[in-house]
């Protein structure tokens, strides 16, 4: 994982936050950015997740 971003979201009354982590693919070696939006409290468990 060479980069990786989180941005706080806020809709109404939900906080929740967009984390960007860039992975390398096992089939081509390219780099490619996986994004997901998730309460807070996951996102250190999504950017440890390979």
């Amino acid at each position: 994982m060479a980069k990786k971003s989180v941005a706080t979201i806020q809709t109404g009354s939900k906080r929740l936050t967009k984390a960007i982590k860039m992975v390398k693919s096992p089939k081509s070696g390219a780099y490619i950015f996986v994004e997901s939006i998730m309460i807070p409290e996951k996102v250190d468990e999504f950017l440890k997740a390979k």
